[in-house]
């Protein structure tokens, strides 16, 4: 296990790496000047040519990319052209509002998904079924934007239950996260239920029920568990999801986290900033897809990492 762990470790500087090079690129190929940007509509071309310079703007692509890559290893993401504070800085005081945001939504989705999931596949083809099954469909096919206007347009302009946009209160988050994870708990809902329905036909379920067991037993202690593995996959690739996601809702919502600064970033042509969260971001996929690799040994012993790799 350990073994299997430090390998995908090594083999997330390549991924890492590739992203880098994608985000840096991508970030160049967008058009306009981005030194004009900087230096404001009435700035001279004297002052353009001088933030040019200023920014390392002059240089050719792959000493740029050099520096960048330099202070990524480094942990030094560069300083924001906007505020003219550090990057890890501005992403630090948006990351945890955002993780706030995330994990409230994962919770909800969890809840709801996994419940309607195993509900449905208990009672297949019952009223409740096709409806969860109908609600799922709608959610996952919603856009999050729509959604969150819709949500807003009811709670908070025709019932005036809930604020429309910011934070401070308990009450800021309640829109943002179901927002957020209705998609989630769409999804998840449809894999628990097709998870449960798969392993309620194997003959170790047939078995515990001809011994007498009650239903409630079978379902949730011997079913729900094996059920469990794809749903894990499915709830580690969500959270990574969510948090790269969060860039709508937190747009539309005005909730000031990692995603509405990568926004305004973009618009501010805020290079630093940008390759800092987009690199941060994809840093965590890699952190989740791997912890989700681990949870599997925990959910099912007849996992063996270390087998495979021999094999």
């Amino acid at each position: 296990m350990y073994q299997y762990i430090v390998r995908r470790l090594f083999l997330t500087i390549p991924v890492v790496l590739g992203v880098s090079i994608i985000v840096f690129s991508i970030i160049r190929m967008l058009p306009g000047d981005p030194a004009r940007a900087l230096a404001g509509v009435q700035a001279t071309p004297e002052f353009i040519e001088q933030t040019r310079v200023r920014y390392g703007l002059d240089q050719p692509l792959h000493i740029q990319y050099g520096r960048f890559m330099a202070g990524l290893v480094t942990g030094d993401l560069g300083t924001s052209t906007f505020s003219r504070r550090p990057v890890t800085t501005e992403i630090a005081e948006r990351f945890p509002r955002t993780l706030t945001l995330a994990s409230i939504s994962l919770l909800i989705a969890t809840i709801l998904g996994v419940s309607a999931g195993i509900v449905s596949a208990t009672k297949r083809n019952s009223w409740f079924d096709n409806a969860s099954m109908l609600v799922a469909l709608v959610g996952v096919a919603a856009p999050v934007f729509w959604m969150a206007l819709m949500l807003q347009l009811l709670f908070s302009v025709h019932l005036r239950w809930l604020p429309a946009t910011g934070m401070g209160s308990v009450a800021h988050l309640i829109l943002p996260s179901i927002t957020l994870g209705m998609a989630s708990a769409a999804l998840m809902a449809r894999i628990t239920r097709s998870s449960m329905l798969d392993v309620l036909k194997q003959d170790f379920i047939t078995t515990a029920r001809s011994k007498g067991l009650a239903e409630r037993i079978v379902v949730y202690k011997h079913a729900l568990k094996n059920a469990l593995i794809p749903v894990v996959t499915v709830l580690g690739l969500q959270f990574g999801i969510l948090l790269g996601g969060a860039v709508l809702t937190e747009t539309v919502f005005a909730w000031p986290g990692v995603g509405r600064l990568l926004v305004d970033a973009i618009l501010r042509r805020d290079y630093p900033v940008v390759q800092g969260t987009v690199m941060l971001l994809a840093f965590l996929f890699v952190i989740i897809n791997l912890t989700v690799d681990v949870i599997y040994a925990f959910l099912d012993p007849r996992i063996h990492y270390q087998g495979k790799e021999e094999g």
